[in-house]
């Protein structure tokens, strides 16, 4: 298995070459050559499997026995998805389940993500993260700075997935003031030596675009040994894959059955795990993307026009880590939908990147998205507290603002015979304040995280400024 860049322009890779990296050289994004293949043989042996086995089934398909042996990868897996890691279920589930279902209602589900020790589900992929670099750092015997942004989720993730780990040391940049006071304070109160937060004075889009130019400095990027974790790297991509499998599995009896998904959507790293699912094989409808205010993707799939704001035009919501208006990976996407013509990507994204639009009407290509099973839907404030409330008062249970989008999406775009699985995305106690907007009252918190706010706060506030943020990691390493 190698993987190569959406385009074109990178030689192909295994999955350890790119593990540690986010942007391939030529500025394009990794995918497998080929996307590997399950048939209803291997959903059948599959189907009565728990997460680590399933884990274990997907990721040793992606990754060549050569490069990572089975028996390390085991190990790798079996640390990670443990029922004492994911630990903050809902009252009735099993954490042994690692993202168990919840059902609403008939064909309507919630797939539970955020049991782990952030609350969020980039836990999902990040704890999986931390391991697998611990891993080959310690194999190469090299070092990495990771660089990456966060909108609000990734960053506490990521953090908690890597504080204390050998040979790491983290430095994420965050939009100043823009994420909730318990997102803010799960980062800002690590004191790990190896962990650094910068608030930039931005969106976080622009937080997003210093690590794309860094990364795009290669020769600064290589003498400084930066990594990502954002949702651009693969990795993440590659393990968020198995709870599609996972949730498809726990609502289904037949391998004839299709379910779709409803996913809250930003930076397009979610849903493009339902992508690749799809095209392994899993038998997905629809692929539902629900945004916030920053429609860019609704826009897209809509019309064909992808659009990105920039960071003047990002609004600020009570869905934060939805407030993205240039979704990066969405370029894996549709390096599919062209047929996996690299030069037809670079065409794209040169527009984008040069800070332009593109229409793939013009291409003749809109009527293919629907081949991929896409559909798309928006939600605003107003809509978020209804659902909220509509959730708590139909059926018993709080949700955050993120997991309301999805929820208020996939009842507009749901086929009440197929069953659809709304992505949980993050736990109501990290959005407090729009959660008592909504209800009245506060949301229930786990216990280990009461008082988070109030703990000593360790953070830069720093300019959008690409030469500040690199002598900041240049003086910090």
């Amino acid at each position: 298995m190698k993987y190569i860049s959406t385009r074109g322009q990178s030689p192909a890779l295994s999955f350890s070459e790119i593990l540690l990296g986010g942007l391939a050289p030529d500025g394009g994004l990794y995918l497998p050559e080929s996307y590997p293949q399950f048939n209803d043989a291997d959903l059948s042996a599959m189907r009565e499997m728990n997460y680590r086995d399933l884990a274990f089934t997907i990721l040793s398909r992606l990754i060549d026995e050569q490069d990572i042996p089975s028996k390390d990868l085991r190990v790798i897996v079996d640390k990670t998805y443990r029922a004492d890691v994911y630990c903050y279920t809902r009252k009735g589930q099993n954490a042994e389940d690692i993202t168990p279902t919840l059902k609403l209602e008939n064909n309507l589900y919630l797939l539970s993500l955020s049991n782990g020790p952030t609350l969020a589900f980039k836990d999902m992929a990040m704890q999986l993260l931390g391991n697998l670099f611990e891993y080959v750092l310690a194999k190469k015997g090299e070092t990495t700075n990771i660089l990456g942004a966060t909108s609000g989720d990734t960053g506490s993730a990521a953090e908690y997935a890597m504080r204390g780990k050998k040979g790491v040391s983290v430095f994420m940049l965050s939009p100043h003031q823009k994420m909730s006071r318990f997102q803010a304070a799960q980062m800002f109160s690590l004191q790990d030596k190896n962990i650094f937060n910068i608030a930039v004075k931005g969106v976080f889009d622009d937080a997003q675009d210093i690590v794309k130019a860094v990364s795009n400095d290669h020769e600064f990027k290589a003498a400084n040994k930066i990594g990502a974790v954002n949702s651009i790297n693969w990795a993440r991509v590659a393990a968020q894959v198995v709870y599609y499998f996972k949730g498809y599995f726990a609502v289904t009896q037949s391998n004839s059955e299709k379910v779709s998904f409803a996913v809250p959507s930003g930076n397009f790293g979610n849903v493009c795990a339902g992508h690749i699912a799809r095209m392994m094989g899993l038998p997905i409808d629809k692929l539902v993307v629900a945004t916030n205010e920053n429609d860019v993707l609704d826009e897209f799939f809509k019309t064909g026009v992808y659009r990105p704001r920039g960071s003047a035009n990002t609004y600020h919501t009570s869905s934060p880590s939805m407030d993205i208006s240039k979704a990066s990976n969405f370029e894996r996407f549709v390096f599919d939908l062209v047929g996996r013509d690299a030069a037809k990507v670079r065409e794209l994204w040169a527009s984008v990147d040069a800070g332009g639009a593109f229409d793939i009407k013009q291409a003749g290509l809109f009527d293919k998205v629907a081949e991929y099973g896409f559909v798309s839907g928006s939600s605003s404030h107003k809509h978020r507290m209804n659902i909220i409330r509509e959730a708590e008062a139909k059926y018993g249970v709080v949700i955050d603002t993120h997991t309301a989008d999805g929820l208020k999406v996939a009842l507009e775009q749901r086929d009440i015979n197929t069953p659809m699985l709304v992505l949980e995305t993050a736990l109501p106690a990290k959005f407090e304040d729009a959660i008592v907007e909504a209800l009245g009252h506060a949301p229930e918190r786990p216990a280990a995280l009461e008082g988070i706010e109030a703990l000593p706060q360790r953070f830069e506030v720093m300019d959008a400024d690409v030469d500040a943020i690199k002598a900041y990691l240049v003086a910090n390493t």
